[in-house]
């Protein structure tokens, strides 16, 4: 089916879309797009996920003491 029309892998079988019904083109549209958007969030999950390691380390290492300090006394 590689002839130049766009063709869709759908549970190991070959469909031409131009052949599907308008639904069914739809709901192709509607699972690209969410792809797309959770490829997105996934994104941002990744960054927000290693601020938040990073604040986090931050916060702990200003809690804890500083061993290089002199304890004046």
């Amino acid at each position: 089916m590689a002839d130049g029309k766009n063709v869709i892998n759908i549970n190991g079988k070959e469909f031409s879309e131009e052949d599907l019904t308008d639904q069914q083109q739809y709901f192709i549209l509607q699972v690209r797009d969410l792809q797309q958007k959770r490829s997105a969030a996934q994104f941002q999950v990744d960054q927000l996920s290693a601020s938040l390691d990073h604040f986090t380390k931050q916060l702990i290492a200003s809690v804890e003491p500083d061993e290089d300090a002199q304890v004046v006394g």
